[in-house]
């Protein structure tokens, strides 16, 4: 597995990236041991360029790193309350932070997976999901995951096309999750897939 799905031992020494979210031109705190720590990384900028915030609702941020994801999501729709959850602890925390320091720390609330009340459901799930940890391992995460949406829910997901997108599309469509690719740029392909 990669470094990022560990909490790293060391001491959190922090840095500023900035990234251009939902047309806002954002400052994070980052800190190495985490996905993209030193910038946006592609594949979320191509989510988040291709895919409009809800206006309303309840979102899961699944493998928030650093919080661009929940962060954004906050700053552009102030009737989104999101859950960040990510299994590296030291993420968690700066998306804590990075929601405080942006105003929205009353409607992001980061935390592990394990911290999500179990009766918790969501309308949309937002997530460039951690394709490296392996293929069974995915699988189980997604379809925990997406059976926490709503009736009427949708996820949103981007995968690199090398990397097994259009294998995944097919696989969620045979698991009983309508799943149409509604974007494609750089190498990446958008995902909208349905309970």
């Amino acid at each position: 597995m990669s470094h990022y799905f560990v909490t790293p031992d060391e001491p959190l020494v922090t840095h500023e990236f900035e990234a251009r979210v939902f047309g806002r031109e954002l400052t994070f705190l980052s800190a190495s041991g985490v996905f993209s720590g030193d910038r946006l990384d592609l594949g979320t900028s191509v989510l988040l360029r291709e895919v409009e915030p809800p206006i309303t609702g309840r979102v899961l941020d699944l493998g928030c790193g650093v919080g661009t994801i929940a962060v954004g999501l906050a700053l552009a729709s102030p009737g989104v309350s999101v859950d960040a959850i990510d299994v590296n602890e030291r993420a968690v925390e700066l998306t804590g932070l990075n929601a405080a320091r942006h105003g929205v720390g009353d409607r992001v609330q980061a935390m592990t997976p394990d911290e999500v009340p179990a009766d918790v459901l969501y309308d949309e799930i937002w997530s460039n999901p951690p394709i490296r940890i392996g293929k069974e391992a995915l699988h189980e995460l997604l379809l925990t995951w997406l059976g926490r949406l709503r009736p009427e829910g949708v996820a949103y997901l981007v995968v690199g096309r090398n990397l097994g997108a259009d294998s995944l599309q097919r696989w969620l469509v045979e698991q009983g999750h309508p799943t149409e690719r509604i974007a494609s740029a750089k190498g990446f392909r958008v995902l909208r897939a349905h309970v």
